[in-house]
């Protein structure tokens, strides 16, 4: 990361694949998420869908490094749900791209997909540039009526019952042929 930097004009950008874990791990990458962050480099983080690349499975992530951004807030792009399943890997389609590039050039806060973060509220979180720090995941799970399911339950038991009773005398009347 600080070797594109380096080579960045002042008028430059790059958007560099990366490993997960350098964005929350402590030691000497914290400190140079926080050179970058102090210094008003990174522009916005994207996490992408695992299964993107050939040859790991792994999710990743597009850091992009700017040597000239209009404020100091850092976008923060969950993108991991946005992919199609092929085959063996994922991959993003043109719709999917599209998206992320549109996030990207508005710099808009979208649920549950975009943040823009103060670099106060980063250096607050100690520098972490994990994306799901930032973004709230949508919560997918399946709202559940619970006075339709006890009602559905009551209905299933009183069925269970009477097949109860009439497996019952089913039984009974068997019985009693075989006794005869």
């Amino acid at each position: 990361m600080l070797h594109a930097l380096s080579y960045l004009s002042s008028k430059g950008r790059a958007a560099i694949v990366c490993f997960p874990g350098i964005f929350y791990r402590g030691g000497a990458e914290q400190k140079i998420r926080q050179y970058l962050v102090d210094n008003n480099y990174v522009e916005t983080v994207i996490s992408l869908a695992p299964n993107l690349f050939y040859g790991t499975t792994i999710a990743v992530n597009i850091l992009v490094l700017s040597k000239h951004k209009v404020n100091t807030d850092t976008q923060f792009i969950d993108a991991s749900g946005l992919f199609k399943k092929e085959t063996n890997n994922n991959i993003l389609t043109d719709e999917h791209i599209e998206r992320i590039m549109q996030v990207f050039d508005s710099k808009a806060n979208v649920d549950y997909l975009a943040m823009s973060v103060s670099v106060e509220q980063v250096a607050a979180n100690d520098y972490n540039l994990s994306v799901s720090s930032y973004v709230e995941a949508e919560d997918q799970r399946e709202v559940v009526d619970i006075t339709k399911l006890n009602a559905d339950l009551k209905t299933t038991v009183t069925k269970i019952t009477q097949l109860r009773a009439e497996i019952d005398a089913i039984v009974a009347e068997i019985e009693g042929a075989k006794h005869e």
